[in-house]
């Protein structure tokens, strides 16, 4: 028997290999499946009625978690490069605030600013989103020039963005906004946002500089700056883009509610995180993918929805949400062990 003939069998084997390997969000994916059959399953035994083919329902499930999946779409980058953002939902109810202030109609009797009402939409979107830009910008330089944790940097702005929302209106809601400012928040287009940016950086991640600077950060930050990467830079621009996804999802926030409350955006912090880690990005850093957060932030939404249809108690909810996000830490480890191993 020839070398070659001895050869050949191996070489197709580790091909059929290849070609049988899964994406890592196609068993995220089946996992959502799963779940919404078996909430499908319970609603006929409990209720009576069906979970997947009520179309009004699925369409409120959609439209709640496309907040949360603006957020983790920021928070997964940085958790890619090995840090953390827990201030992201302080940031939505400050931009909510702000963008609202500058959003008032000339009618509304208790404007924030009469001198600037019925500003064109654009105005208070931007200054919604720039605020965002402006806290995640901090949020970069706290961390990356003088050394924070990134978990206290962030812990810091939240507390800080949540009370300097509080003092901007003395705890007094923002209403009596325009009708093509709250058009952002209506129909289907909260939706069409989070969509829009979910391309926009799973494209950025997997195609561009930006993105295999992003992944090398945070698989091994000392190797990443022997290559020449400006890893001081680049965290300031992760950390920038987080804050400025957290601003846009304050604005649509405020615009779907048609108000804005300095209590607005308490724990999305929390779910964005959740989003990314049942998703498949590795809190270790240097793995995740985009597409893989929008399964998990709509597997929350399924959770979400599925509780509140059979009628299962808030607090118990909760309970069952921490269970998951602490079970996916457990496996990303677990992955992590096998990664090591291999």
């Amino acid at each position: 028997m020839s070398s070659e003939s001895l050869v050949k069998p191996d070489l197709k084997v580790k091909i059929g290999q290849r070609r049988r390997r899964m994406p890592p969000e196609a068993n995220i994916f089946l996992v959502l499946i799963g779940i919404a059959l078996v909430y499908e399953l319970l609603g006929w035994i409990f209720v009576g009625q069906s979970f997947l083919l009520n179309q009004q329902r699925l369409t409120i499930m959609i439209l709640q978690v496309s907040v949360i999946g603006i957020i983790a779409v920021g928070v997964t980058q940085v958790i890619i490069t090995g840090g953390i953002d827990l201030s992201s939902g302080s940031v939505v109810g400050l931009t909510a605030m702000l963008s609202a202030s500058f959003a008032q109609s000339s009618t509304w009797p208790r404007a924030l600013y009469p001198s600037l009402t019925d500003l064109p939409f654009f105005i208070p979107i931007g200054v919604g989103i720039l605020a965002g830009l402006l806290a995640g910008y901090i949020n970069g330089q706290l961390i990356a020039k003088t050394k924070i944790p990134p978990f206290i940097a962030t812990l810091g702005m939240m507390v800080t963005a949540r009370g300097i929302s509080k003092w901007y209106t003395k705890g007094q809601p923002v209403s009596g906004l325009t009708e093509q400012f709250t058009f952002v928040g209506t129909s289907i287009w909260p939706v069409v946002v989070f969509l829009l940016v979910a391309t926009i950086f799973h494209v950025a991640l997997r195609y561009t500089r930006y993105g295999k600077f992003t992944y090398a950060i945070g698989a091994n930050v000392q190797a990443a700056r022997v290559s020449g990467i400006d890893v001081e830079r680049h965290l300031v621009k992760v950390y920038a883009i987080a804050g400025m996804l957290a601003g846009l999802a304050g604005v649509v926030t405020a615009a779907r509610a048609q108000t804005a409350q300095a209590g607005m955006g308490v724990m999305y912090e929390l779910d964005a995180i959740a989003a990314a880690v049942i998703g498949g990005t590795s809190l270790a850093g240097g793995a995740g993918r985009i597409t893989g957060t929008v399964i998990g932030t709509i597997i929350l939404g399924v959770m979400t929805s599925g509780f509140t249809f059979l009628r299962v108690d808030a607090y118990y909810q909760e309970i069952v949400k921490g269970m998951i996000i602490v079970a996916a830490v457990v496996t990303d480890v677990y992955r992590q062990k096998k990664r090591a191993q291999r």
